[in-house]
């Protein structure tokens, strides 16, 4: 790739590709110092967007954040586009330009007819005619991408590629500096925790989030979702109820989305005037939607609506109820999924056999190898504990495998003291498999009595008694659909 400087095209006036250049150092100038004046992250974000537009002489230009959970990308920054364009639908990463999560640069010509963009009718009505996506880093992952948008066909050359990576860069910076703040300011307890999840940096999750609500009552719903650790959009989404030729006559936006229920909810009050209007469009967009999963509630009914998923405890019969969530749904099927994706990866031509030891590890184990791309085989143990110490272990149920050359990941839904882990790797070891790895969704180092070598490692936990996603207090809680803390 050519360097920011170099001239592409060799019959361009070398005056006008510097004039270019100077464009683009000036640009990055100011952004950088943008970056250094502001502590709030949308305020930053918003202005290199604009800059960034002005900058290329675009039409527009936006911001869009990856869920690794969902694997979606939601507009969160954004410059000269509609309102209506920017709420269409959720972007699926697999579906628009999805070389972009995976770190390339993707260019489109014509967006009206190249299958890598997912809405293209709404990219014609909106007068795109091409575009560029380019990867937003944090570390390791991919958490967004910054994209361009032309009303004329256009190829991107080397330069302005070459300005928009510079600009990515800077705007993983920004993004880094308020993860930076935002933990000075926490205390070292929950600094800690934050610093083990994958998505440690709750300025992303603001980021979507910062929004000024229209009604207390919309106000309330987010703190009570925000207290179970539930994560929700705020009118992430307009549906067109009516066109008028290229024009939006009518449009309907419910007021949360919660993408660990695929659920859209709109709150409403008991004005009778309001709520027949309210359900009139709700009919007409269950007509033209019908996989669009949406409930108006009132203040009683969102309450119900909790209870039903496991989040209060009128969704627990029993007197212990969870205290707090340690990790919620998202949290934990983001995880997953990078685990899944590393196995992949170290795997490569290979079909490892997967252990697990019933029944904790089956939450995990089910979603694990959904996301592993490779020809993967399953197995089980049972186990039962005798005498007064864990290690103390008889093997209830064996294997209905031979492992003997076969690559092997033991698959754990929790460790601690390790004593158990220990006695089940010696006994496999003794069956001569090729490999033999751990695999475990959470890791309570804090009481580990013996010392074990664990690959791959969900989650760093405290020692506090967790339940939930498959762990047990006798017998109960295993159906939540996040891990939570009780005290017995």
């Amino acid at each position: 790739m050519l360097k920011l400087g170099e001239n592409p095209n060799p019959f361009e006036k070398e005056d006008t590709v510097q004039s270019h250049i100077a464009t683009y150092y000036q640009a990055l100038q100011e952004m950088a110092a943008g970056i250094a004046s502001s502590d709030r992250l949308r305020d930053v974000l918003s202005a290199m967007v604009k800059d960034t537009a002005s900058a290329m002489k675009s039409s527009g230009c936006s911001v869009l954040l990856f869920d690794p959970a969902s694997g979606q990308l939601t507009h969160t920054v954004s410059h000269g586009l509609s309102d209506w364009y920017l709420r269409k639908g959720f972007v699926d990463a697999d579906k628009s330009l999805g070389d972009t999560v995976e770190g390339k640069v993707v260019t489109v010509l014509d967006a009206a007819t190249d299958p890598r963009v997912e809405y293209r009718e709404m990219a014609q009505r909106q007068g795109i005619a091409s575009m560029i996506s380019v990867p937003l880093r944090q570390r390791d992952n991919i958490v967004g991408a910054l994209r361009v948008y032309t009303r004329e066909q256009r190829h991107f050359s080397a330069d302005e590629i070459a300005f928009l990576s510079a600009v990515a860069g800077l705007m993983s910076l920004a993004i880094e500096n308020a993860e930076l703040r935002e933990l000075e300011t926490m205390p070292r307890t929950e600094r800690d925790d934050m610093l083990s999840r994958p998505d440690r940096s709750r300025a992303l999750q603001d980021l979507i989030k910062t929004n000024s609500f229209a009604h207390p009552s919309e106000e309330e719903f987010a703190r009570l979702l925000d207290f179970y650790n539930i994560r929700w959009l705020y009118e992430p989404r307009s549906f067109t109820l009516e066109w008028d030729r290229d024009k939006v006559k009518e449009m309907f936006t419910p007021d949360f989305y919660l993408p660990e229920l695929d659920l859209y909810v709109e709150l409403t009050t008991m004005k009778q005037e309001l709520m027949r209007e309210k359900r009139r469009k709700l009919r007409r967009l269950q007509e033209l939607y019908p996989e669009v999963n949406v409930k108006l509630l009132n203040k009683k009914d969102y309450h119900r609506l909790l209870a039903k998923y496991g989040y209060t405890p009128l969704g627990q019969p029993e007197t212990i109820s969870v205290d707090r969530i340690l990790l919620s749904t998202s949290q934990i099927q983001g995880r997953v999924r990078q685990l899944g994706k590393a196995i992949s990866r170290d795997y490569a031509g290979r079909s490892p056999l997967l252990i697990g030891i019933l029944k904790g590890v089956v939450c995990f184990m089910s979603d694990l190898m959904r996301h592993i791309s490779l020809p993967v085989s399953v197995d089980f143990m049972a186990i039962s504990y005798y005498g007064a110490e864990e290690g103390s272990v008889r093997i209830m149920k064996d294997l209905d495998t031979s492992i003997t050359g076969l690559d092997v990941i033991m698959v754990e839904d929790i460790v601690d003291t390790g004593m158990t882990l220990n006695y089940v790797l010696k006994h496999l070891a003794q069956r001569n498999p090729a490999s033999l790895e751990v695999c475990t969704l959470l890791d309570k180092r804090v009481r580990r009595l013996v010392d074990l070598r664990l690959k791959y490692v969900g989650f760093e936990v405290p020692d506090e008694f967790l339940v939930g996603y498959g762990l047990d207090h006798q017998g109960k809680f295993r159906n939540l659909p996040f891990i939570g803390v009780i005290t017995p």
